[in-house]
């Protein structure tokens, strides 16, 4: 992020990192909003800030407002590299695909409304993890406002029709107007590269189900109708090889990198990367192992494409995707 942050800003966004209850992440960002340098790049960062802060006063008034002994079923921790909200009508196979990545408890079934809450579920990918959140369906009526500030408060949002039905098209058309009607816009970028026209737009793409019964063809024609603004991927839920692509997808729009970490005169781990937004520091990293641990490094060495091996490096070093980090304190 070039906006020449100053060390109490990157101190406050380390804390929103590492943040577990919504009240803290509020105060973490209000913070940071008051921090951040006001100029033309920052304005930006300025808009998710203040975007992620309406998000969490809305979100905390409304589980103010619930009884006690009711929580918010749409409040889901982000965790892994990053929170996808799969939404759509109902019939579209939503779940399918939940049940095809993850061991998250969703029920599949041929009637409608078969998920009543939000289900949370992990998909391990390569050496990462996508959180998927299986939603109740909407229709073009009625959106909950629960769904709604899930939607403000995840990464992505990934829009599911079935590309087997005759109406896949009106699907995609009715989701995508109902959310617009609630102020939310798709657009086929991640956050950080969000045109400042569309301060409410979200990152997001469709995924068609069904394909291995329709065909290529069918995908192409229903993805040549949203070139451009959204991306359509093809989904094919019996395989592994079936879902690669929307993997993909989904992690570009997530736009975050891989780093590794290894001990003094130890192998890394390569089994367990930490995920960080592109363009994230050396300091970043050690705050997201521990809030207290970017006060303690010294310098660190790194390994990786275009780096000498063990190259000693100063906590302002900007990290790529699948770097090894050794920290020294």
């Amino acid at each position: 992020m070039a906006v020449n942050a100053t060390p109490e800003y990157e101190k406050a966004e380390a804390r929103y990192r590492s943040a577990t209850a919504p009240q803290e992440e509020l105060d973490a960002l209000q913070e940071m909003l008051r921090l951040i340098p006001k100029h033309k790049a920052s304005e930006k960062k300025q808009s998710d800030i203040k975007r992620r802060i309406k998000a969490l006063r809305q979100d905390l008034a409304h589980s103010r407002a619930a009884t006690t002994a009711t929580t918010d079923p749409y409040y889901i921790p982000r965790g892994g590299a990053g929170q996808v909200a799969v939404v759509g009508l109902p019939n579209t196979g939503k779940s399918s695909i939940l049940a095809a990545v993850t061991r998250a408890p969703v029920k599949v079934g041929e009637y409608a409304y078969t998920t009543s809450v939000p289900v949370p579920g992990m998909w391990p990918w390569q050496d990462a993890q996508i959180q998927l959140v299986d939603t109740p369906p909407f229709t073009p009526e009625h959106v909950e406002g629960g769904l709604v500030n899930l939607l403000h408060r995840a990464d992505a949002v990934l829009v599911v029709v079935d590309a087997a039905s005759p109406e896949s098209l009106d699907q995609a058309e009715s989701a995508l107007a109902a959310l617009a009607g609630k102020g939310i816009e798709l657009l086929d970028v991640p956050e950080v590269e969000m045109p400042e026209e569309t301060p409410n737009a979200r990152p997001g793409l469709i995924a068609a189900t069904h394909a291995d019964v329709v065909g290529p063809d069918e995908i192409a024609t229903l993805a040549e109708l949203y070139a451009g603004p959204l991306k359509v991927v093809g989904v094919d839920c019996t395989g592994p090889e079936g879902l690669e692509a929307l993997a993909g997808a989904l992690w570009r729009l997530l736009h975050v990198i891989r780093v590794y970490t290894k001990r003094p005169g130890q192998k890394p781990d390569m089994e367990a990367p930490f995920t960080l937004p592109i363009g994230a520091t050396v300091e970043e990293l050690a705050a997201s192992i521990h809030r207290d641990l970017p006060e303690k490094i010294k310098f660190a060495r790194l390994w990786g494409p275009g780096r000498h091996d063990g190259q000693q490096v100063h906590r302002t070093e900007t990290l790529h995707d699948r770097d090894v980090v050794e920290l020294h304190e």
